[in-house]
């Protein structure tokens, strides 16, 4: 069996002594697409910061593309791409300048950096404003621009935090097909996402968390998925009063943020 290229091995982590989380084991293999989905708090945030190096976790191990992600190889780090939390692009920089310093900080050649650059401007619809500053653009196109970055290299391992959160239905779209793309051609993708609807579109599996643990798996197909889902997350949240507060939503609204 291919090597995992992205894992999460028995992860735990706490803030302030309150669990995020929780023995988790996650592996993402080369041409799979897995979604990580769960309630406000589930933890989801949280594992990608853990697997990209952003924090360290309380217990257990990390890696990507077999190496700590806190002290990557410069030719590794350049196999890597990853948008967690806020899109990394520099507001005084246009569109395409900032497209041409991600490809350069990918290790993208300085004359096939212009290149790269155009074609993640049409991949992803943002020729309107190839010249416009990224501080003047809507959240939407920031995010499309934040994600164009993360991925012009072709990157064999990516991470996505919630990528299709601020946009319209055709950048959904764009980030479907370049996220299904990436994995046919070998990538692994994961992804978090609260739009049960649109992963199940791209991933290959669909991993439930609730209160920092990997409560089970659901499969993409299928009509009931939303009522697959809460009742996995019920059933989960009623074996954890058993043994201590239950990690629900606690506005009650049920939202998968």
């Amino acid at each position: 069996m291919t090597e995992p290229a992205l894992l999460l091995d028995d992860v735990s982590h706490t803030f302030g002594g309150r669990p995020a989380l929780d023995r988790l084991t996650l592996a993402v293999r080369p041409g799979r697409v897995t979604a990580l989905i769960g309630l406000n708090g589930a933890g989801k945030t949280t594992a990608l910061r853990a697997l990209t190096g952003r924090l360290r976790p309380t217990h257990g191990v990390a890696r990507i593309l077999g190496h700590d992600p806190a002290g990557m190889p410069a030719d590794v780090a350049r196999r890597f791409g990853h948008v967690v939390d806020t899109p990394l692009v520099y507001p005084e920089l246009t569109v395409t300048e900032n497209l041409r310093c991600a490809a350069r900080l990918h290790g993208v050649a300085r004359r096939a950096a212009a290149a790269a650059a155009d074609v993640a401007v049409g991949r992803m619809g943002l020729d309107p404003w190839r010249h416009t500053r990224a501080g003047a653009l809507s959240t939407g196109n920031r995010q499309r621009l934040g994600t164009a970055g993360a991925t012009l290299h072709r990157p064999t391992a990516l991470i996505l935090d919630e990528p299709t959160s601020a946009l319209d239905p055709q950048g959904v779209v764009l980030v479907r097909e370049l996220v299904r793309g990436l994995a046919d051609d070998g990538a692994a993708v994961l992804v978090s996402s609260h739009h049960l609807d649109e992963v199940a579109r791209i991933a290959d599996e669909i991993v439930v968390l609730h209160g920092g643990r990997d409560v089970g798996r659901l499969e993409p197909g299928g009509t009931d998925l939303e009522q697959r889902f809460f009742a996995m997350v019920l059933d989960a949240g009623t074996r954890t009063t058993d043994t201590g507060p239950a990690k629900t939503d606690p506005a009650g609204t049920g939202s998968l943020r």
